[in-house]
């Protein structure tokens, strides 16, 4: 329980934040760096894929493939039409409330989607001051503050796992501390035993 069910979701997720905070930091470099931004794109997207996986996708298309296959999934869990971090912790849902917050965090990740798409187009319009105020910014509604809430329910889900493993790693120890004894007792019995069942042996080389 302890490395499958809740581990192995930590790790996705935790993979996940990581991928998380670097595509915002792509994202935010696309506005500041003119010069790279068609590198800063494809990256942002990139690390899209492997969050939210849709075979395809360019970033004109991805939101509303993430739309339709995310309203697939939440009619057939066994939908198999995205992959990614995302994909691995749905797959492996266990525990009490872990469902819910793992949906939530998708849906957090759609609206930050959106956003990006939204930041892009107005820098298309050639609105650079409110692309980078949207961007940056922090004032409710703007993409910082949906990134805080996706980051918000990302940490969690990851807690309810989190809480899960230590709690398997804990009930392990407790389980071989209270064996510990026993084994110890029939080691010394195994001992002694293979002395006693050598001795007539040895007693021949005598």
């Amino acid at each position: 329980m302890a490395r499958h069910d809740a581990f192995d979701s930590v790790v996705a997720l935790s993979r996940a934040r990581a991928l998380a905070y670097d595509a915002n930091a792509d994202e935010s470099r696309y506005l500041l760096d003119p010069r790279r931004r068609t590198r800063y794109a494809d990256s942002f997207l990139a690390k899209s894929q492997q969050l939210y996986g849709i075979r395809g996708a360019t970033l004109a298309t991805y939101d509303a493939g993430l739309a339709a296959t995310w309203q697939a999934y939440r009619a057939d869990p066994a939908d198999p039409r995205f992959t990614g971090e995302f994909r691995r912790e749905l797959d492996n849902i266990t525990f009490p409330g872990e469902r819910a917050a793992a949906e939530k965090t998708v849906d957090a990740y759609a609206v930050y989607e959106r956003d990006d798409r939204k930041i892009r187009a107005l820098l298309a319009a050639g609105k650079e001051q409110q692309a980078v105020r949207f961007c940056m910014g922090w004032e409710a509604g703007t993409s910082n503050a949906h990134f805080g809430a996706w980051m918000a329910a990302l940490d969690e889900v990851t807690g309810i796992n989190r809480a899960h493993f230590d709690g398997s790693v804990a009930a392990g120890r407790g389980e071989l501390t209270g064996q510990l004894p026993w084994a110890c007792g029939l080691l010394l019995l195994a001992v002694g035993l293979t002395g006693l069942g050598l001795r007539p042996r040895l007693a021949e080389f005598r």
